[in-house]
This record gives structure tokens, sequence and C-alpha cells, in this order.
């Protein structure tokens, strides 16, 4: 992923008295255009991915009978997903919430693109937003492999585009250092970003691949 920045305003700090080098401090960061893009990508297919629940779970609202299009057999079954107490744990749709924080993270990277640059607090705003989803689509994952035991391709769609969302993001701000780290962990972020969603991703995969290796192989 690119890692240069394109526009940026930076305010020094004086020098520690303990003879360290002065470091900056981000005041506004803009971000790559393969950030702001990614932001844009994945908050559509979160969208997509809501929009698409949210509209099946109103049809099974109103039908009980209703088959929803990504119900294609007994693990593969949207539809048992979005009738469980698991679909609804605010009191409503969890889908209706991917409607609006995905459609933020749109606006974030269109902003990006624009040339728009986010002071500190809002980078850790977002940051921490998407730390909260990435949370939750963990929960929602155990719940769906563990309790449901059915998997919905819509929702799966969703955990990805946060999981990179949330490793992208975070990568931002600690490379940036507006999340402190060590040197180390700020240079392995900056060549290796790519790793952190992939092994995650691939993790999740080989757990619904032997949850269901019996399924799988008949």
């Amino acid at each position: 992923m690119d890692t240069q920045v394109r526009t940026h305003r930076r305010v020094p700090r004086p020098a520690t008295t303990s003879g360290d080098a002065p470091s900056d401090a981000v005041d506004c960061l803009g971000a790559s255009r393969g950030l702001a893009w990614l932001l844009v990508v994945t908050g559509a297919a979160g969208l997509l991915a809501s929009w698409v629940i949210t509209i099946d779970k109103f049809l099974l609202l109103e039908d009980p009978g209703f088959t929803p299009g990504c119900s294609l057999n007994p693990v593969v079954s949207c539809g048992s997903v979005m009738k469980s107490d698991q679909a609804a744990v605010f009191g409503f749709p969890n889908p209706m919430l991917g409607l609006v924080t995905y459609a933020v993270v749109m606006a974030v990277g269109a902003g990006l693109l624009a040339g728009a640059r986010y002071h500190r607090w809002f980078w850790l705003g977002l940051n921490g937003g998407a730390l909260f989803g990435v949370g939750f689509c963990t929960w929602l994952q155990f719940q769906s492999l563990y309790r449901i035991s059915a998997l919905c391709l819509w929702c799966s769609l969703a955990w990805v585009a946060t999981i990179v969302l949330f490793c992208a993001v975070t990568r931002h701000t600690v490379v940036h250092r507006m999340l402190p780290a060590p040197a180390g962990v700020r240079t392995v972020l900056r060549e290796f970003g790519w790793m952190p969603p992939v092994l995650w991703t691939g993790v999740i995969g080989m757990l619904i691949l032997t949850r269901w290796w019996t399924f799988w192989i008949s």
C-alpha cells in the first residue's frame, strides 16, 4: 500500500530534557490515494452488504416463509442468521447500524480523495470506530460459527471489509505516530501493512473450513 501522505501540517515538539532528538506531532494529516480508495471501497462493500441484509430482514418480518437469495444450503443459510436473536442485538437489525457507519467511511475516503486533511482526534476517532466495528464483527463470527451454526455470505463480505478497514486505518495512525508504538512496529507496518488483514482473513477462512469440514467434503 502506498504510504506517501499527500498533504500534512506538523507542529514541532520541543526537545526533551533527556537529550533525545525532537519528534513531530501531527496536527492535520491527509492520506495516500491508496488509503483513500481503500476507505471508499471497503465502505461501499459494507454498505452494499448492509443494504441487502436489511431488505431481506424486513422481507422476513413481513413473510416468515421468505427465503433470502443467499440461503444456498444448510450451512450457507442467510435466513437462519437473520432470524437469530444475535441479528438484532441492539434492539434493531444489526445491518441498519452498518448503513450509517459504512456510509461515513465512504464519505471520509471521498474527502481524502478531494484533498481533505483531518486532525489527529478525527483519525483516532475513526480508528476507535473501526476497532468497535471489528470487535463486533468478531463476536458475530463466533456466534455465526458456534452458536447459530450457519453462515451468511453478505455478513462475510461485511466482516472482510471491516477487517481490512481496521488494519489500514490502524497502520496509518501508527506509522504517522498518532498512536504510540515502538519504531520497529512502525517499520514493519510501513513495509508489510498488507500482512495483518491477509493473515486475519485467512484464519477466519480456516475456521469456517474446519467448522463444517464434514459438510464441505460430502
